[in-house]
């Protein structure tokens, strides 16, 4: 049996804006159609698609239990070049040969970037 992980749901205050974040910050490609209730982000690249949902209004944001992870080989240039399109990410950590940065997107979910799938 073959098991991959190929969808993340994220639950959003505004869907139009939490799409844009994915969209021009890491790459994603999207319509911004909402299609039952969902709009789809896909990854040129061949990994996960993300789900953005409409949250209900009882939805606790802020408690974050998901972090999402993006590989990317050279974290401080991501990170270097996020900040000139307005992200601040926290300080890059190293260890065991990687480097990691954290930060959130506009609804407080949990995001890093590593490049610890490239380590030699």
């Amino acid at each position: 049996m073959n098991i991959t992980l190929s969808t993340l749901l994220i639950y959003a205050k505004d869907m139009q804006r939490t799409a844009r974040f994915y969209a021009e910050h890491f790459g994603f490609d999207t319509t911004y159609e909402v299609v039952d209730g969902l709009m789809e982000l896909k990854n040129g690249d061949g990994g996960a698609e993300i789900l953005i949902h409409q949250a209900a209004k009882s939805l606790k944001f802020g408690s974050a239990v998901v972090k999402l992870s993006f590989s990317v080989p050279d974290v401080d240039e991501f990170v270097a070049t996020a900040a000139a399109a307005g992200i601040k990410f926290g300080a890059v950590h190293r260890a065991n040969g990687y480097a990691f940065a954290n930060t959130k997107d506009p609804d407080g979910n949990s995001i890093s970037v590593s490049s610890r799938q490239y380590r030699a």
